[in-house]
Order: structure tokens, then C-alpha cells, then sequence
């Protein structure tokens, strides 16, 4: 009896290993809940570096997802589009975690050149932002005022 326990546990460990890989929970990321119920799954972003890139260079951004930047401190933080490839809803929330601005469908910069590229929001103090996909804050009725959930 104890061999065939030890042969199911072995099977049942072999199987857990086969489970698909998500490339997004792969890295540092948390579940990001809408007004609504919504729940995003977004990477996060905290080093310097890595918030610069951001979204640069993806192709595309798949449904339930997206990417929160937190920033060290509240202040008024523009984005730009240099090198992002898709539109995006940019939601920038302040220490609540509440909606202070919205800038919806933010189209990417076609320029080989970051100095011709505008920047878009940062008007209101916010500490966190998180991208979405362009049309997802239209689709799940987010608005200046409400709150975001995440950590």
C-alpha cells in the first residue's frame, strides 16, 4: 500500500509540473479589480527602468490584462506612447487608489523619434497607473471617482 500511495503522489507531482506557464504571473504581477468585479491581471512596474519601458515594443495586450505602475510618491506623471505598438487606456488613480484622470484609447506614436511623441495626462497628483488595453475602460464603464482594488 504504501508504494502505490508513493506512485500517486509521484503521478500527481509529474502532472502539476505539465500545467501551462503564464508569462504574466511569471513576472511580478497582481490581480487588479474593476469597479465592476473585473478582476486584470497586471504586471507591475516599481523600478525606474522598467516603467520607462513599460508597454514598449508589444505587439499586443491580451484580454484581463494589463500593467500597473507604482510610483514612489504622489505627483503629476504624463506618459507617452514612444514605441508602443497598441492604443491603451491610461487610469491614473491617487494613494486611494481612486480615478483622477482617464486618458482613453491613447494612440501609439508612429515617430522613430521620442521627442515627437506627446506626452498624455499626468494633470492630476496620482501615485499609481495602470494600462489597459484601448477600449477596455469604455467596456467596463470606468470614470474619474471611482476605486480601483489591488494589493
Amino acid at each position: 500500500m504504501p508504494r502505490a500511495l508513493s506512485l500517486t503522489l509521484l503521478a500527481a507531482l509529474a502532472l502539476a509540473g505539465c500545467k501551462q506557464a503564464d508569462p504574466v504571473r511569471d513576472f511580478s504581477s497582481t490581480e487588479v479589480t474593476l469597479p465592476n468585479g473585473k478582476i486584470i491581471v497586471s504586471e507591475v512596474e516599481t523600478d525606474r527602468v522598467d516603467m520607462a519601458r513599460g508597454m514598449m515594443f508589444r505587439a499586443s495586450l491580451a484580454e484581463g490584462r494589463g500593467m500597473l505602475f507604482v510610483h514612489v510618491k504622489s505627483g503629476k506623471y504624463p506618459y507617452w506612447m514612444f514605441q508602443v505598438k497598441i492604443p491603451l487606456d491610461i487610469i491614473w488613480m491617487d494613494r486611494g487608489k481612486q480615478i483622477v484622470e482617464i486618458s482613453a484609447g491613447t494612440p501609439p506614436c508612429p515617430s522613430t523619434s521620442a521627442r515627437e511623441c506627446p506626452t498624455f495626462g499626468g494633470h492630476e497628483d496620482a501615485m499609481y497607473v495602470l494600462e489597459l488595453g484601448g477600449g477596455v475602460a469604455s467596456k467596463y464603464g470606468l470614470a474619474k471617482g471611482q476605486r480601483i482594488q489591488f494589493f
